[in-house]
């Protein structure tokens, strides 16, 4: 069965159907009423005929004028069907004339997301209630980057202020362990369980100030740094090669092209190491991790994958966001709180990237960052 798809009814086709049918209406309305007319006149013309009795004489001027209004009928008609057709052409140009302010608010609304809420519509024209639109618009976006702001400065000002305490309470324990005399072995255990739970929640004070310095546009605009993904990936196994070896992974890493990209080198080099952690803790003992670094037009991407077991691709693709985790046995750079990949997602999209999560069908994770490749770099990787 061959399925017809109809054009959408955009707002400029119905106004051109407007203009049209309202054209059609009019010129009718006016044919009928010049068409009334003639017949009137010819209706006078045989009565006159008739009284002045000479019926056979008046015979032949009578049909004439029948013919001739007729054909003006005809006429009339066809120009009319010319005409509607012309002014449905003029009807579409002003519509298109007319709605072209709000192509530009709709465009420009797409292009601002959340890491983009400094650019404003900045409409002009005349005051009417298309500026009155871009105007509001205008002063949204300037409260939501107000309330993005304070949000993000709290969660750093708060994780900062929070360290000082972790600190304290840290020393504190180191004191009493270390007092003269004999310690109790509960308190020793105890101990050791409080301090791992202190270092737990460093781990995710730590992940907050990041997260909220990727998330600021001036800490992660590109072009401060030349960085290599390719580099950044192997330093990121290099430092974890104690935890690979404890789980007995397989690490195969294509090394080659670099994968030049300009931004901020410390937090692409998190971005790289949360990524491996990723695929260090979601995994299995004695699994497999695959890294490699590829050329996708004017996009380098850093590609990890990893086996394990068959995950849901619906789950797969919240891991973005904060606090968002597989199960239990989650575990990464932010102790298992949920916020690795999403501290990734921000660093690639304040460097203008994405990150993309694939849950493989044979098992385990695909990660792939795509980021724009640095200007002036040579097609070997090396820049120029």
């Amino acid at each position: 069965m061959r399925v017809i798809c109809l054009p959408r009814r955009t707002v400029r086709l119905r106004l051109t159907a407007l203009y049209g049918v309202v054209f059609l209406v009019s010129g009718a309305v006016l044919l009928s009423i010049s068409g009334g007319v003639a017949a009137s006149r010819s209706a006078g013309a045989v009565r006159a005929a008739h009284s002045a009795g000479g019926v056979l004489s008046a015979a032949v001027p009578v049909a004439a004028g029948a013919s001739s209004d007729s054909g003006l009928v005809v006429g009339s008609l066809t120009a009319l069907a010319v005409m509607t057709v012309v002014w449905a052409g003029v009807g579409w140009l002003v519509a298109g004339r007319v709605l072209r302010p709000l192509r530009q608010i709709t465009a420009a609304t797409q292009r601002i997301s959340a890491d983009r809420l400094h650019e404003r519509l900045a409409l002009a024209g005349p005051s009417d209630e298309l500026t009155d639109l871009a105007g509001t618009i205008d002063g949204l976006l300037e409260r939501l980057e107000g309330a993005f702001a304070a949000q993000r400065r709290f969660v750093a000002n708060a994780s900062h202020e929070l360290r000082t305490p972790l600190a304290t309470m840290r020393a504190s324990l180191d004191v009493a362990v270390a007092k003269p005399g004999p310690v109790p072995d509960q308190t020793v255990a105890l101990a050791g369980r409080v301090r791992a739970e202190l270092d737990r929640v460093d781990r995710l004070l730590e992940g907050f100030l990041v997260l909220a310095r990727a998330q600021d546009g001036a800490a992660g605009r590109p072009g401060d740094d030349l960085v290599a993904l390719g580099d950044l990936a192997g330093a990121a196994l290099a430092a974890r090669a104690g935890d690979i070896a404890a789980r007995r992974l397989t690490v195969e890493h294509a090394a080659g092209w670099c994968g030049w990209v300009a931004g901020n080198e410390t937090l692409l080099g998190r971005m790289a190491g949360n990524v491996i952690d990723n695929a260090i803790g979601h995994n299995t003992d004695g699994g497999w991790i695959r890294v490699a670094t590829e050329a996708d037009g004017g996009t380098a991407r850093l590609v990890v994958e990893t086996g394990g077991p068959v995950l849901d691709p619906a789950r797969v693709a919240e891991l973005g966001q904060p606090f968002r985790r597989l199960g239990a046995d989650r575990t990464g750079s932010d102790g298992g709180a949920g916020l690795g990949l999403s501290i990734v997602a921000a660093v690639a999209a304040a460097h203008g990237g994405t990150l993309d999560l694939r849950a493989r069908a044979e098992g385990g994770l695909r990660v792939s960052i795509g980021l724009p490749l640095a200007a002036g770099v040579a097609p070997a990787g090396v820049p120029a």
